[in-house]
């Protein structure tokens, strides 16, 4: 199976500009799964929610789903792709997951970070995993974004519900989640593909850099590929989802058996 993800710098508030940016990253690339960052249609640091009704959009019926729909269509592939959401009033901080044949899943980010809680409404739905099927085999695959990744609930939510792959859209400045996926990885058993952004970002008196350095790790914690910092690429690698099935650590230890449930709190 051939997974990756695309790193770019989105344009604030510049959807056009961002849909086309991600079509001449992945004319040339083949793929069966590709996650792209987070907030990919906005860019990230609003000043304002004017700035924010501008860029985000309904889901599916928006310009940006649409043409994520189109890409997924032509490349015969799924793509997970974070972007602002609008419903009704309220915004939210989404990922969805775009199928071949134009249906779509979304998740809504549970756990905001930092002014994001002044622009986006809480996740209001739990963790949960949906198959896509590549060379006629079903693989689990499950959606967390950024700061999610700092609570190992959420990728063993995942994993519990039998994910193989995460998908993994971030925006992130902070310097450690990219080590840290180490640590996911090896402890749920799974592939985690981290799609970063990167660029400096400037909004009035407010300005952000991004670390890029996306990676993907495989369920024994290897690093089958970490991006640049400061460039924009779409890299795509061969798994084999099949691994992430053995919960086995040795024939006495299994991540799954071993778990405790009774000795934790709650």
């Amino acid at each position: 199976m051939l997974a990756g993800y695309l790193q770019f710098k989105p344009l604030f508030c510049d959807v056009d500009a961002n849909i086309e940016r991600i079509r001449v990253l992945t004319k040339n690339i083949d793929f069966n799964l590709l996650v792209v960052p987070e907030l990919s249609n906005s860019g990230y640091l609003f000043a304002k929610k004017e700035e924010l009704e501008i860029a985000a959009e309904t889901i599916p019926d928006g310009r940006f789903c649409r043409f994520l729909m189109s890409l997924a269509a032509e490349k015969k592939a799924y793509i997970v792709c974070g972007m602002a959401e609008r419903d009704g009033e309220k915004f939210y901080n989404s990922s969805v997951l775009v199928c071949p044949d134009g249906v779509i899943y979304k998740y809504r980010k549970i756990h905001l970070f930092s002014e994001e809680k002044r622009w986006f409404e809480q996740g209001d739905s739990r963790f949960y995993v949906n198959d896509i099927v590549v060379d006629n085999e079903k693989v689990k695959v499950g959606m967390m974004i950024c700061y999610d990744w700092i609570y190992p609930e959420s990728a063993r939510s995942l994993t519990m519900q039998g994910a193989q792959i995460i998908c993994h859209p971030s925006n992130l400045i902070m310097p450690y989640c990219q080590n840290a996926m180490f640590a996911r990885a090896v402890e749920n058993r799974v592939y985690t593909i981290t799609s970063n952004r990167i660029g400096r970002e400037v909004n009035g008196a407010n300005e952000l850099y991004f670390t890029g350095q996306s990676v993907i790790v495989d369920p024994k914690g290897n690093y089958l590929h970490r991006g640049t910092e400061d460039l924009e690429e779409c890299i795509v690698v061969e798994i084999d989802p099949m691994l992430a099935l053995d919960k086995k650590i040795n024939e006495y230890n299994s991540i799954f058996e071993d778990r405790r449930k009774d000795m934790y709190y709650p």
